[in-house]
């Protein structure tokens, strides 16, 4: 199984001297002109978002470190070992080797740090209630992103249950082609696991699964479910305050207006959101397909662009 391919890319790069994908690329077409290593796909694999799934390839990378290993091997090798056999095979020196490649790895966590903390604000949270009491109702909650210094970026959701307000707090990680949240109670033993589709700017909406475990009802049952994460122009006291569940027929578009969002057409936000959310393949299982994550954003990005550029107006007036 292909792993850490972006690293060893860079570490390719250190030592050939190529100093961009380009001079990558020339050199995999200098072991075979007719190879299928691309500069435009080598901007994903460098930052893990994909790897080459074409053996060939693989096969042209051997030759181009020329290490005595097959292309297979380059594949699913641990990254130290694929150092150590370059180091070995052309008498490199493997610190600087190391310390030449660090750099396009900071850069690339720099990165990744930058898009993280751009997704600071609040969130109106809807998904499926898992409660067997509340069977058919959405639940609404609350998602706060802010920037917590050296450590990286925060995140904490919550949920005001009849019982009492449910939080959970953790990091949030964007790694391989999803963006991760893992979050705790930090005074309980709730937990749940969230898997997003990656954010692209303005980050209007953030989609994907939410997983963990019933908490009101008689038992702890194992659940999943797909969640629409909105953005909202700021925090709204409404939504920390207003009990979560909401009625089957409960209008998502005038919810958010009353949370402070300027919804245009609200027949097509209620539709978007519905679909999202009652999409899937079949029960006890569902994957949310990138054309579907695709839909929230082009209906949303009009939406936050345009209440940002009228903010900005404002503003200067």
């Amino acid at each position: 199984m292909a792993q850490d391919i972006g690293q060893k890319l860079r570490v390719t790069m250190a030592f050939l001297g190529a100093v961009t994908r380009k001079d990558l690329a020339a050199a995999f077409r200098r072991v075979n002109p007719a190879t299928s290593f691309d500069v435009e796909r080598a901007h994903k694999w460098m930052q893990g978002r994909a790897h080459p799934r074409e053996l060939r390839l693989y096969e042209d990378w051997a030759k181009v470190v020329d290490v005595g290993r097959p292309g297979a091997w380059i594949a699913d090798c641990e990254l130290d070992e694929f150092i150590q056999a370059i180091c070995t095979r052309h008498n490199c020196e493997r610190d600087t080797l190391e310390r030449i490649s660090e750099p396009s790895r900071r850069s690339l966590a720099g990165q990744r740090q930058d898009a993280s903390r751009s997704l600071a604000g609040t969130y109106a949270c809807y998904s499926h209630a898992w409660s067997p009491y509340f069977r058919a109702q959405f639940i609404r909650a609350e998602l706060s992103i802010q920037s917590n210094g050296p450590q990286g970026v925060l995140a904490q959701y919550s949920e005001r249950l009849p019982t009492s307000r449910f939080q959970l707090e953790g990091p949030l990680v964007m790694a391989g082609r999803a963006m991760h949240l893992d979050l705790v109670e930090p005074s309980g033993d709730g937990r749940m696991f969230f898997c997003l589709s990656l954010p692209t700017p303005p980050a209007s909406v953030l989609a994907g699964l939410m997983c963990g475990a019933t908490i009101i009802g008689p038992d702890a049952q194992p659940s999943v479910t797909r969640i629409v994460m909105i953005r909202l122009p700021a925090p709204s006291m409404r939504l920390r305050s207003a009990v979560a569940y909401l009625p089957s027929q409960t209008s998502i578009a005038g919810d958010l207006a009353s949370l402070g969002l300027r919804i245009p057409d609200p027949a097509a936000v209620d539709d978007g959101v519905g679909a999202f959310l009652t999409g899937g393949h079949e029960a006890g299982l569902d994957q949310v397909q990138s054309p579907c994550h695709r839909a929230l954003v082009d209906l949303f990005d009009p939406i936050w662009l345009a209440g940002a550029m009228a903010q900005q107006r404002f503003g200067e007036a």
